[in-house]
């Protein structure tokens, strides 16, 4: 892509977080055990089997012989959904990449790290492909915030958190607006390859559901030294590979130096080892594993800005949380001023969402419903109280005989957008 070409993209992108999503974004999203799914109920995520194929892919509606089907899966027992309602007519948000381009990339990687321990030779060509792919993709969805992370089966979990890690860091490089798409390609390539050292762990270490014991952590740890001497040995077939080395190395240092394996402070860590470790941690919250469940958006952030304090450079996690759906459309939320929706979120408002209020403290209908923009709000995000979960939800509408989703419809257009500038 040529020095003019990614400069006009980058500017458009720019331009168009602000643009208004569409009315069929407004949508609620549940995660709801397998026992409980109905047909007609659509699909918020995209399903991977073990061997990295997609059994189904988010936007689909559920028949009778999809739901069979995910109750037989070992290991899953709960997805995201629309919609507790299985009749409504309903895709989920855009993501900032393509299905079948997040999926490409998965077999890529998968064959890639396939190849590097047999006598066929590793594919790198088709990995800088894939590469490409990718950053086209984040450049041309730029307006898409980051949405839910794919459900993905445990013995499967490296190739596509690999690849969701890639995605984020790029968002995350292009946000900075300061790399060239060289330097992106470097950034995105590195974060592909950030794990390239668990192929030296043995899997039943990497997947275990119980506490891990001392010598089975500490040798977790070194798969950060594994994987630089990996990226060593393949110096002269990897573009980059002085960059991808020292991501590999470095992308659990933090930033007061007491990460590993070198306790490097803020100033000795590459920039794109930053970007990688804000990534590889977000997806690694969001994500199902052996041994947790996986965080809401909400919660990842109050874990990586709160709790993990001192690990992470502060603006670029600011930065990343400005693209990320901490409140994605259609959550239900519990506010100062009673039960709302969330309408829209924009880039760097997304802490201060536009919700629809429609019921008092006491969960009673409101004759009128009110729109809010929070961003317009002063200190805005603590209107917000809490976030209901899925069992909530359905409590809420058992209780109240109030169903969310119809402040959600589409006969409700009219939505009062105050400080429409500030957002513009």
């Amino acid at each position: 892509m040529g020095k003019k070409a990614f400069s006009t993209m980058s500017k458009n992108i720019r331009q168009s977080r602000f643009l208004d999503q569409k009315e069929k974004e407004r949508i609620p999203i549940l995660r709801i055990p397998v026992s409980k799914l109905r047909e007609g109920m659509v699909l918020a995520q995209t399903i991977y089997n073990n061997s990295e194929g997609s059994v189904l892919t988010r936007g689909t509606a559920l028949t009778a012989r999809y739901i069979e089907h995910l109750r037989r899966m070992e290991g899953l027992t709960s997805v995201t959904v629309m919609s507790a309602n299985g009749c409504l007519d309903i895709l989920p948000p855009p993501d900032i990449v393509q299905d079948a381009t997040r999926s490409a990339a998965v077999n890529c990687i998968q064959s890639f790290y396939t190849r590097l321990d047999t006598i066929t030779p590793a594919d790198v060509k088709q990995l800088e492909h894939t590469i490409d792919l990718l950053l086209e993709d984040v450049m041309n969805r730029g307006e898409n915030l980051v949405q839910l992370t794919d459900i993905r089966m445990y013995d499967s979990y490296t190739f596509s958190h690999c690849v969701n890690v890639a995605i984020l860091s790029a968002m995350l490089g292009m946000l900075c607006e300061k790399y060239s798409y060289h330097e992106l390609e470097a950034l995105t390539l590195g974060a592909i390859l950030h794990d390239i050292g668990k192929m030296d762990i043995p899997p039943a270490v990497l997947n275990k559901r119980e506490r891990l014991t001392d010598e089975e952590f500490q040798l977790v740890r070194k798969h950060t030294a594994f994987g630089a001497r990996r990226i060593r040995s393949l110096a002269d077939k990897i573009p980059h590979a002085a960059i991808v080395e020292n991501i590999a190395y470095s992308h659990h240092e933090h930033i007061d130096g007491r990460g590993y394996p070198r306790h490097l402070n803020a100033k000795s860590i590459h920039p794109f080892a930053k970007i990688v470790a804000i990534a590889d941690v977000y997806d690694a919250l969001t994500s199902e594993r052996p041994y947790k469940k996986a965080y809401a958006p909400h919660l990842a952030y109050k874990i990586m800005t709160s709790l993990l304090d001192g690990q992470f450079d502060p603006d670029l996690l600011q930065l990343f949380f400005d693209n990320v759906a901490i409140y994605p459309i259609g959550t239900v939320l519990k506010t100062r001023l009673g039960y709302a929706v969330v309408l829209r979120s924009a880039f760097r408002h997304t802490r201060t969402p536009l919700i629809r209020v429609f019921a008092d403290n006491g969960g009673h209908r409101m004759s009128h419903y009110a729109d809010l923009d929070l961003s317009c709000v002063q200190d805005g995000a603590s209107m917000i109280q809490s976030v209901l979960q899925t069992n909530d939800v359905l409590h809420f509408i058992q209780d109240t005989n109030i169903n969310p989703d119809t402040y959600l419809s589409k006969n409700m257009q009219n939505i009062g957008v105050r400080c429409q500038s500030k957002r513009a």
